[in-house]
């Protein structure tokens, strides 16, 4: 079976810098993909993603070598051997708030004796390997996502589950959960008390010895984020990246334009 690079890569001690994708589309996803990233998330959650969107865009990224994980949209065992099934190398899973969401988790990615795993790996066969069901345990990663105040109170009983790999923060959820509307939504948490609580989940991660990832909505607070000890940090999505370029070209035509109007377009559009 193919390695993971994430694995690889924290083998070597390096952190992680994981992609985002919320566009239905192959064709931005090989883009995407292209762009040197280590791994590259597709959102079944919140993206405008379904499974079948999801299997082409394995497909399309699997030329780049990015390791390819799946946001799935809920703890749904149904859901999370479908991607798995499909090639996804790692599962992010949304709103574990207790420990015995985390097993349900953990026993959903591995096959038994570990897990309760259906076999049948119709596309990672060839996507991983034709040894695939003798890896994959070892292979695929478990993102339990801590995002909510039940899942924060009970964040050490989560990262103390047998078989999770790592806790994901969600920072935006995180903060509805522990602030309500105190705050604004977003990624980038500058508050003390919502910093704290980012740090508290990292150092709880590293103490129950697995790996910790924050979800950023710039490459500076994710440097930042790899300096106090994360293991992978997401920077921002598809849709933000496009729209921050698009803007950002409209915004530079729109000043480069103004004053330089001939006399002719002048008076044109004077109306005289």
């Amino acid at each position: 079976m193919r390695k993971n690079g994430i694995r690889t890569l924290w083998e070597k001690g390096s952190p992680a810098l994981n992609g985002w994708l919320s566009i239905a589309n192959p064709f931005s996803a090989e883009i995407m993909a292209a762009q040197g990233y280590d791994s590259i998330t597709i959102d079944l959650q919140h993206g405008i993603v379904d499974y079948r969107d999801a299997v082409a865009m394995m497909q399309a990224m699997r030329a780049s070598e990015v390791t390819p994980l799946c946001r799935v949209p809920w703890l749904d065992a149904g859901a999370i051997m479908k991607v798995l099934d499909a090639g996804a190398y790692g599962v992010v899973c949304p709103m574990i708030n207790n420990r015995a969401d985390a097993e349900k988790l953990v026993s959903y990615m591995r096959y038994p004796p570990v897990g309760c795993r259906s076999f049948g790996p119709s596309r990672a066969v060839f996507s991983a390997g034709s040894d695939y069901g003798s890896h994959a345990d070892g292979e695929v990663l478990c993102f339990a996502m801590i995002e909510t105040r039940e899942g924060f109170d009970n964040v050490a009983d989560i990262a103390a589950t047998p078989g999770l790999d790592g806790l994901y923060i969600g920072p935006a959820d995180l903060t509805l959960g522990l602030a309500g509307r105190a705050y604004a939504t977003g990624f980038d948490r500058t508050e003390p008390a919502m910093v704290e609580a980012i740090r508290h989940i990292l150092s709880t991660a590293r103490d129950a010895g697995i790996k910790a990832a924050l979800h950023c909505g710039s490459a500076e607070y994710a440097a930042k984020a790899v300096a106090w000890g994360f293991d992978m940090v997401t920077v921002s999505n598809d849709v933000r990246l496009l729209a921050g370029a698009a803007a950002a070209s409209v915004a530079a035509f729109r000043k480069l334009s103004v004053g330089d109007l001939s006399a002719s377009q002048q008076t044109a559009a004077s109306g005289y």
